[in-house]
């Protein structure tokens, strides 16, 4: 019997090998890729899982305060209650929050377009689990809406954090400045800023910024499947910005506030001992809380087309001719540069000619014969005009640069002006022409191209009255002293011109007369700047009658000695008239304020 065998099929066989071979390399895959995921990124997964549970999120601490010498305040926080959103918890799969941002428009009554508008342009620094600030400073009805129905809404959260707060905010507008919201700039500039932070922006907010600002911390919440807390645990313990005390004096900045209102000027009071600055009043001053919550632009047209310029602090930014007030620095120039006899006596007939043009004196009539000492107590414009004529007006700004004019004095305030003083350089490239001794005139009586900042003409005061030396400004506590500087004076010209200065309170027809009888030792000297150059016509006709902006300003430039104690008061009248008249009925109540305060202290 024959036994055949079976016959094989090849076709057969081979599927099945390929087939057993698919199995085997698609299994391999899966190995590999549960490796994979598994062993070589499983500290990365199981990360990435505990992030869908729990989210680290931003404390708030407070900014730091700002007080006066006597530690009274003048910043301050108080709570405020922002909404934010957090993508990851929004309805939509594609976390546009469209349903959330319709929500908030409807219920708030705000603009959906504006809504969107910054949440695409703040999301793309917002991790999807972190809050998403959309709205700041919530009022009470607005949070109340939202807090009755943030349980429909996991995305939407409020946020509890420190709101700036001041107090004097209108007296204090220019010194303190404001902090408000970071724009797109600051936090390109700085990646410790976060969309929602508000930082300074003007003053010592912004001087100090650095100090006062808080260090955020860092808390990790565990949330259920609705983004509801359910465990927190505080990582990093946040920061609150340091204090910083003001070398300020509150009540007096209140009451020179108070006798400014209505008015546009500027004071300042400085302590020429140490460089202190007791009162810096910018007038009108402006509501520094309403930058907190957001200027509208409707408010922000009102205060830049105010005729006595609001914004502007008038003590640093604002530069003016200083009038008779740079006759003292022409006084130094002539006594230590040119080495004047300050008893030769010019002829003042109320006017001085130059070629075919007439310089007129502000007394028609004349002074008569005038010495150094006399031109200065009645402020003789024909003096300075004689002895100014053929000076080198190169060789005067070294000494005006030198007496700290035409430079900044580097006060702890940002946006400061250095003033101005012309020479010969700068007239040819402004103007293609040289210099003219016309212009020596009008330079000698603090006319012409000459600007100062009523800050600089008080550190200059400080110097006079306290041998020489001045120091830098400062609004700090705990800065005295600081930057020593020498006038280029000797002591015999200081002597000199301080008693100048004290006889123009005391004599007869001293212009500062009006000084006189506070029962104290008040050296001062008057400045009426000419804004514009007046018409024949009106020259005879009082301040009221001449249209408010070619009026001339007003300065009175004095030092005062109360007690053991120096002051220098500083007072600067836009479009105020005549020195003493526009100025001095200011700097006279500051001084009895002084006084009555020095004499209630002597009493406690």
């Amino acid at each position: 019997m024959n036994l055949l065998k079976p016959k094989i099929n090849w076709e057969e066989d081979y599927s099945s090998k390929i087939l057993i071979l698919l199995i085997f390399f698609i299994a391999f895959i899966f190995s590999v890729r549960l490796w994979f995921l598994q062993i070589l990124k499983g500290d990365y997964f199981a990360k990435k899982s505990l992030d869908n549970r729990t989210r680290i999120v931003k404390v708030y601490a407070p900014r730091g305060l700002i007080l006066d010498r006597e530690r009274k305040l003048l910043a301050f926080n108080e709570p405020a209650y922002d909404l934010a959103i957090i993508r990851e918890d929004c309805k939509d799969k594609i976390k546009s929050c469209e349903q959330e941002l319709k929500t908030i428009s409807s219920l708030l009554k705000k603009d959906f377009t504006e809504l969107k508008e910054k949440f695409l342009k703040v999301k793309k620094r917002v991790k999807v689990f972190e809050p998403l600030i959309l709205l700041t400073n919530l009022n009470f009805s607005e949070l109340a809406k939202i807090e009755s129905r943030i349980y429909k809404w996991p995305a939407l959260k409020i946020i509890v954090r420190p709101r700036r707060k001041y107090n004097h905010a209108y007296a204090l507008s220019h010194v303190l400045g404001y902090v408000s919201l970071a724009s797109e700039e600051d936090l390109n500039k700085d990646l410790n800023l976060d969309p929602g932070d508000y930082i300074g922006k003007n003053g010592v907010e912004k001087s100090y910024e650095n100090i006062l600002r808080s260090e955020k911390g860092k808390k990790k919440l565990e949330v259920d499947a609705v983004g509801r807390v359910f465990k927190e645990n505080l990582l990093t313990p946040p920061q609150p910005g340091e204090d910083v005390f003001l070398s300020i004096d509150l009540e007096l900045q209140n009451y020179i506030y108070q006798i400014l209102e209505g008015k546009a000027g500027a004071v300042v009071v400085l302590d020429p001992e140490t460089g202190q600055i007791l009162a810096l009043v910018s007038s009108p001053g402006y509501d520094l809380n309403k930058f907190v919550f957001g200027v509208s632009a409707k408010e922000w047209k009102a205060w830049l087309k105010h005729p006595f310029h609001p914004l502007q602090n008038k003590v640093t930014q604002g530069t003016y001719p200083p009038g008779s007030v740079f006759k003292l620095v022409m006084a130094g120039f002539l006594l230590n540069k040119l080495k004047i006899d300050p008893l030769e006596r010019i002829f003042c007939p109320g006017a001085y000619k130059l070629g075919r043009r007439v310089f007129r004196c502000w007394r028609k009539e004349g002074h008569g014969w005038v010495d150094l000492n006399r031109a200065l107590v009645e402020s003789c414009d024909v003096y300075f005009y004689k002895q100014g004529e053929d000076i080198d007006i190169d060789e005067l700004k070294s000494f005006v640069l030198a007496s700290g004019f035409a430079r900044p004095t580097l006060l702890n305030l940002p946006y400061e002006k250095s003033g101005f003083f012309p020479s010969k350089e700068w007239k040819w490239k402004r103007f293609k022409e040289g210099w003219q001794k016309g212009e020596n005139l009008n330079v000698s009586i603090g006319q012409g191209y000459v600007l100062v900042t009523p800050l600089q003409v008080a550190k200059f005061i400080g110097g006079i009255v306290n041998k020489g030396i001045t120091y830098r400004p400062s609004l700090l506590l705990e800065e005295q002293k600081m930057f020593p500087e020498s006038l280029p004076f000797s002591q015999s010209s200081l002597e000199f011109i301080q008693k100048a200065m004290i006889d123009t309170v005391q004599a007869e027809r001293g212009t500062a007369r009006r000084l006189k009888n506070l029962g104290l030792i008040i050296g001062a000297k008057t400045g009426t700047a000419q804004v514009v150059k007046l018409k024949e016509e009106d020259l005879e006709k009082e301040v009221e009658e001449i249209p408010y902006k070619y009026r001339d300003h007003a300065w009175m430039a004095s030092f005062g000695f109360i007690g053991k104690k120096k002051y220098v008061v500083v007072c600067l009248m836009e479009h105020g008239g005549h020195g003493a008249s526009g100025s001095g009925p200011i700097v006279k109540k500051i001084y009895q304020y002084l006084k009555n305060k020095n004499d209630r202290q002597k009493i406690n």
